[in-house]
């Protein structure tokens, strides 16, 4: 199992993870090894242009929302530099990145899922 899925149960469990993802396809968002926090989503907050832990055809991305089928419950998700993997259930979003390098991402704190007894 690799680090992605690692954090995709932690972050399903309700846990916040901090972690080093690996690779350029979101460059300059996130660049190789910077530390990202992701905290559990609230996938019917989550929109456009947000970060997001996502399960996409059985593969775990730490990827932009390029779309939003509120419909359908589902969106599409891509790299930053245009590559859409694919559409993804609401059921298959396990967390929004809220930091990058300690430093908010915009309205992401907006995007997660309240925990019991919150």
């Amino acid at each position: 199992m690799g680090l992605m899925e690692v954090m995709a149960g932690r972050v399903s469990a309700g846990k916040t993870v901090e972690f080093r993802p690996r690779g350029s396809s979101m460059v300059p968002l996130i660049r190789s090894g910077q530390r990202v926090t992701v905290a559990p989503a609230d996938p019917e907050r989550v929109g456009p242009g947000d970060i997001v832990l996502v399960k996409v055809s059985g593969t775990v991305y730490l990827h932009l929302v390029s779309a939003v089928d509120r419909a359908r419950r589902r969106m599409q998700i891509s790299n930053h530099r245009g590559r859409v993997n694919g559409w993804t259930g609401y059921e298959r979003v396990f967390g929004v990145c809220t930091a990058v390098e300690g430093r908010p991402r915009p309205g992401a704190e907006g995007k997660v899922r309240a925990t019991v007894g919150e």
